[in-house]
């Protein structure tokens, strides 16, 4: 059973094995090419002109939230797949996370989707445009983590609730106060 420490190390040295150039094995730290789903991977990463595009992931309480950004041209952005291609993206990075994470850990990574895939499309100029798209997951196994947003409990000693409760006033007094106004 792997702790929460060893599943969020996990994911995020996964997500850091997807480094520019990894898809290629003559790059790579350890000689085996790796294929995140990423527009940057078509081609050498050295000669050929570069896509500029890439992804993110950050932990909250028992979610992954993943962020994806990338350069697209107006003729991308007017066709009819544009977030279908968009939702391709993240789910071929979500195979790539747990596939690196497997490698990675030996444990299997479990993501359920949580809620739709947002995506952002913003103009730079009247030829390139940027697009951010985020999606969240749970993460499986970490039962034990608190979910960000949700109500705290109590969790005052009584110790603590009874010498709040007494106030100022029916306080016990210091001895060497002498306040002549009581």
């Amino acid at each position: 059973m792997a702790t929460v420490y060893d599943i969020i190390q996990g994911i995020n040295q996964a997500a850091a094995n997807a480094y520019d150039g990894a898809h290629d094995k003559k790059y790579s730290h350890d000689g085996k090419a790796r294929k995140a789903g990423l527009k940057r991977e078509e081609g050498d990463c050295i000669i050929d002109s570069r896509v500029m595009d890439g992804f993110n992931v950050r932990v909250s309480g028992n979610k992954l939230v993943l962020s994806y950004q990338s350069e697209i041209t107006m003729k991308d952005f007017h066709d009819n797949s544009f977030e279908d291609d968009v939702r391709s993206s993240l789910n071929d990075i979500v195979k790539y996370l747990k596939k690196e994470y497997k490698s990675i850990t030996g444990n299997s990574l479990s993501l359920a989707e949580k809620g739709k895939v947002d995506i952002h499309a913003q103009s730079m100029s009247r030829k390139r445009n940027w697009v951010q798209a985020t999606q969240t997951f749970k993460i499986g196994g970490m039962n034990d983590v608190e979910a960000v947003g949700e109500p705290s409990k109590e969790r005052l000693e009584q110790s603590f609730k009874n010498w709040l409760s007494q106030g100022r006033d029916s306080a016990k007094k210091p001895e060497n106060v002498k306040n002549t106004k009581d």
